[in-house]
């Protein structure tokens, strides 16, 4: 106990929490639209496709640098989404299958990057596998500063849009017939989902980062049907799995903080796939007996 209440005390502690607290509220808000667009294998596949973003990066500057690893990062995940969408215009194959094909091709690519690393070059590698599951223990104040900064970023922007967003997912037509640029906003959601999953990454890790977005607000539709209230649910559970599995994270020896995020998700999930007043099992027995 007095270990926990010492590391609560840590300003650097402090600041990881709060980081966690922020993109786990923003990536359950994004969520939100992915999933009910039907689109929540394409943030698994930005997610697996930024790390050979991070290990280009890192090739071409030959530094440790959390902006520069980002930008690598976001930029082999737009390439990504550009391939699938390419893929899915272009020939017969069906977009879930252009998914795997990417998601595959680019996170291949990062391992053979990142092994490549580890064995023929020298300098300061340290801290390029824990982009993998995520470590938020070796996190400092200017790295949470980024992912605080761009969390914040995307809630005002998908607050500021929620209507549109809405409306060009519900009814795409009816955007349409009212003057909504509709591509536009099907951008914007992407440009959203790319921005949450890189300044997720080095937290949550590649390979998880996505279930951040996924777990969250199908949890929360278990408890209503109206968007809004939805996606504010999403955020806050979000949140919560966010603080409790980066806590869990800090105060053990070396654990991956992506892991355990997604099991304070999926434990949130099963509590809502039993009890929520909606659609849960449990209430639907008692609501029948």
């Amino acid at each position: 106990m007095e270990n926990m209440l010492e590391l609560l005390t840590n300003a650097n502690t402090q600041w990881v929490l709060l980081g966690a607290l922020i993109l786990g509220f923003a990536s359950g808000l994004i969520g939100s639209f992915v999933l009910l667009k039907k689109q929540s294998l394409i943030g698994d596949a930005m997610a697996h496709a930024t790390l050979p973003g991070v290990c280009m990066a890192y090739l071409i500057f030959g530094v440790k640098s959390i902006p520069l690893f980002l930008l690598g990062a976001a930029c082999t995940g737009l390439l990504a989404t550009y391939f699938i969408q390419a893929i899915v215009k272009h020939s017969r194959i069906k977009t879930d299958a252009s998914i795997g094909v990417v998601l595959s091709v680019f996170f291949g690519l990062g391992i053979v990057l990142l092994t490549y690393i580890s064995k023929n070059t020298t300098g300061d590698k340290s801290g390029l596998d824990d982009f993998i599951f995520g470590q938020a223990a070796a996190m400092v104040k200017g790295d949470i500063q980024v992912i605080a900064v761009g969390s914040l970023l995307i809630i005002l922007i998908s607050s500021l849009f929620f209507k549109e967003l809405k409306i060009s997912i519900f009814d795409p037509l009816f955007a349409k017939g009212i003057g909504l640029p509709v591509g536009l906003f099907n951008g914007i959601l992407m440009g959203l989902v790319v921005g949450i999953v890189v300044v997720g990454i080095q937290m949550v890790g590649v390979v998880l980062i996505a279930a951040l977005l996924i777990t969250p607000p199908l949890a929360a539709r278990y408890w209503t049907d109206q968007l809004g209230h939805m996606s504010f649910l999403s955020g806050i559970i979000g949140a919560i799995s966010g603080v409790v599995g980066t806590l869990i994270s800090t105060t053990g020896e070396g654990l991956p903080t992506g892991p355990l995020i997604v099991l304070c998700a999926s434990a949130i999930f099963l509590i809502s796939l039993l009890l929520g007043t909606r659609k849960g099992l449990i209430t639907k027995v008692v609501k029948q007996a």
